[in-house]
Order: structure tokens, then C-alpha cells, then sequence
């Protein structure tokens, strides 16, 4: 069964929790990240959150989340999730956001609660998605993206409307866009061995 990683305020790693228990009213403080991975253009790869998942099903967002499993360096979680989730190796991956943070609560009381760094990532491939994970799948232009969500004709998750207001501040080309510092990570994200090297 996969795990997630537990933190207490630090960002410290303090145990583990069953991914399939830990999402409810009383969600702990844990490990995650969110991917934006764009082509030679610039453009962004948006996904629509697969109709099965326990959290915002069907809900429009940013090309990838997920979580690091106990041991796993953020960015080889990245990786391995852009795989396993659109069939991606990306050319490049970049740390951008190093300390975003969230709550988010839905409908139904579900809570989110997790330190989340926030990766560009490079491709000019196609996507083959994982049913399972997205449901369906587009290229955005950046800031017809931003125009969308600020009018509200692009609904998108509460996580990533709040790394919008963040990631458009570094510019208006995401390929542009200064990169953050690894020592800013959660120290639980830097697992041993683990770096931003492909």
C-alpha cells in the first residue's frame, strides 16, 4: 500500500500514513509536490483530474500532483509520477516554488493540507494518459490560462489557482522563469541522494 509523508511545521518528516486513509475532515500535514510541464512554445499541458479520484474528481488543474513516498526525493517523485500518470520522461525539470503551502477543504469536508513545492518541467512530447489519473487532457497558452481563471471561464483546483497568483508574478514566459533554491525545501523533500539532475 503507498505511503505518504507525515511533517510536522518544519517540514520535517515525523512518520508515514496509508495514501488511501490519510484524505479526510483531519487531513495531516504532509509531503507533496505540483508539476507544470510545458513544450518548446510555451504552452501548458493541463489535465482534468480522473472522475474516480477521492479528491477533486473531474476537476481541472495543473498538468501533475502527487505525493513522495517515504525515502523518495521530491523531485524523483516528479518523475516518476509524470510516467506513470502521462507516459512523460521530461527534458528538463526545474524547482520553481520551493515553500508553497495549501489547505483546501471540499464539498463533502475533505481537507487537503500540505507543503507542496511546485516544478516547470520541459517536453515536446505527447502525453499518454493513465485513465486511472487524468481524464482528459490540453494545451493551455499561459496567459490565455491566467485570463481564464481570473474571469472565471477556467474553473481549475484550489491549489493550483493559489500557485497562479505565485507563478505569475516570475513572468510572463514560464520558460523564463527564475528557479528556486533547494535549501528552501521541506527537509523532508530532499531524500537521500535525491537531486534535480535527469
Amino acid at each position: 500500500m503507498e505511503s505518504v509523508v507525515l511533517l510536522d511545521e518544519r517540514g520535517e518528516a515525523i512518520g508515514t500514513a496509508a495514501k488511501a486513509t490519510v484524505h479526510h475532515a483531519r487531513t495531516p500535514l504532509h509531503l507533496a509536490f505540483s508539476c507544470y510541464l510545458f513544450d518548446s512554445a510555451g504552452r501548458l499541458l493541463l489535465t482534468r483530474r480522473a472522475l474516480t479520484k477521492k479528491t477533486w474528481p473531474g476537476v481541472w488543474t495543473n498538468t501533475c500532483c502527487g505525493h513522495p513516498l517515504p525515502g523518495e526525493a521530491v523531485a524523483d517523485a516528479v518523475r516518476r509520477r509524470l510516467t506513470d500518470e502521462l507516459g512523460i520522461a521530461p527534458t528538463s525539470l526545474d524547482l520553481i516554488l520551493p515553500r508553497f503551502r495549501y489547505t483546501a477543504t471540499m464539498d463533502d469536508g475533505v481537507r487537503e493540507n500540505e507543503m507542496c513545492p511546485v516544478f516547470r518541467a520541459t517536453t515536446d512530447k505527447q502525453p499518454h494518459p493513465e485513465p486511472a489519473e487524468v481524464d482528459s487532457y490540453r494545451w493551455v497558452d499561459w496567459t490565455t490560462l491566467l485570463s481564464g481563471v481570473a474571469d472565471g471561464s477556467q474553473p481549475i483546483s484550489p491549489w493550483c489557482t493559489d500557485q497562479l497568483r505565485e507563478l505569475a508574478v516570475l513572468g510572463a514566459d514560464p520558460l523564463g522563469w527564475p528557479t528556486g533554491s533547494t535549501a528552501e525545501l521541506p527537509p523532508a523533500a530532499l531524500a537521500r541522494n535525491g537531486d534535480l539532475r535527469g
